[in-house]
């Protein structure tokens, strides 16, 4: 009895098929392209090809002066606009070698952790979603929703805040601010237990994530991941407890950096839900500590033209997705004259080259989702 393999389409049996996921897909949260080579339904290749929304933000910066590029970096990852702001104006501060109001220091930890939980529950629940379960991205949005209606009160933006200023925040509190941000931070926390009951709960979701996508802290250290996908690997890394800048360091009893040792899918969805959980804890720490302080400014008097002196700094911060850093360099002027912006989703979406080959297809978007990028922090 002989056997005949039957080629299909011009010797099939021999070929890799090159197949592009996007650049518009539903699991690629926007315009990034995946080329894959597939064998069958084996991934031989993967290389993620960025740049289909670049804006070149880099370079308006060295056109813009001090106040306004705060509203350019607002924009690359605009689940974090806060946080993003946050470091171009530490890192403007550090060249004046500016001091910030105590009420300010306080109240941009306060809203960063704030954003941070913000940015974590839209993964929370897209990434059930790109599963095939529906229902956890409905809480999601409610729980965002009651955040937002505090943030949007005290700064006027629902996503581009624009509430940072160099030398502080734009303004005050509105009048009982405190005790309504108090209000939704506690509605929210009674209700995170959905995500512990309904997602991990789920045996389809952990069937999906567990053992899949599994990243090594070899290729994190290689390719620079930083955040909770670095963290899920075991990279016991946060900057707000090993290099703490605003209230960080006051906070330690109650910041709780969450990692684990797995590095696949499941992992990196617990260090994300966990670390929602300890953002509302800092949350409610920062407002009992706001409630004590006396009032007072929160920002500094600045001359009409703000100029940098010459010479150059680097800022880096803990954003939701990761380590961003900004290296500015200056001339004396009123514009920066360069600004190279380290987003944590671009280089956290570099370590698919080495993940996605030897897996299938039908994880390909289990591994991907679990990344939690935001494609205009590859572009910026």
């Amino acid at each position: 009895m002989t056997e005949t393999t039957v080629g299909i389409g011009g010797a099939a049996e021999s070929t890799d098929m090159v197949l592009n996921i996007g650049p518009q897909h539903p699991s690629t949260h926007g315009v990034l392209r995946l080329r894959l080579v597939l064998d069958g339904e084996v991934i031989r290749q993967a290389e993620p090809v960025v740049g289909y929304m670049h804006r070149g933000a880099e370079k308006l910066f060295e056109a813009r002066d001090y106040r306004q590029i705060v509203m350019l970096a607002n924009r690359h990852d605009w689940l974090s606009a806060f946080s993003n702001e946050l470091g171009v104006v530490m890192a403007v501060e550090r060249m004046l070698g500016m001091e910030v109001p105590e009420r300010a220091v306080w109240l941009r930890t306060l809203l960063a952790e704030l954003n941070r939980v913000l940015n974590h529950l839209m993964f929370l629940g897209s990434y059930p979603l790109e599963l095939g379960g529906i229902t956890p991205v409905f809480h999601a949005f409610r729980e965002r929703e009651e955040l937002q209606t505090a943030m949007e009160e005290v700064s006027g933006g629902r996503m581009h805040y624009m509430f940072n200023r160099v030398g502080g925040l734009k303004e005050d509190l509105p009048a009982g601010w405190l005790g309504r941000a108090r209000q939704a931070v506690a509605s929210v926390r009674s209700r995170m237990d959905v995500y512990d009951r309904l997602v991990l709960g789920n045996e389809i979701f952990r069937a999906r994530t567990r053992g899949v996508g599994v990243l090594d802290r070899e290729t994190v250290h290689a390719f620079g991941v930083s955040g909770p996908i670095a963290r899920a690997s075991g990279v016991d890394f946060d900057l707000r407890r090993d290099e703490p800048y605003l209230a960080y360091g006051e906070l330690q009893d109650t910041l709780r950096v969450v990692v684990r040792e797995d590095g696949d899918c499941l992992a990196r969805f617990e260090c994300l839900l966990e670390q929602t959980h300890n953002a509302l804890e800092l949350a409610d720490a920062c407002l009992d500590r706001l409630a004590e302080l006396p009032q007072g400014p929160v920002n500094q008097r600045l001359p009409k033209v703000l100029k940098a002196p010459e010479g150059h700094t680097y800022a880096w911060t803990e954003n939701p997705l990761g380590l961003n850093g900004y290296y500015l360099v200056s001339k004396g002027e009123k514009t920066p004259y360069r600004l190279k912006l380290r987003s944590a989703s671009y280089n956290n979406i570099q370590a698919l080259v080495e993940l996605l080959p030897g897996t299938l297809v039908a994880d390909m978007v289990a591994i991907l989702g679990s990344f939690f990028f935001v494609v205009g922090d590859i572009d910026k």
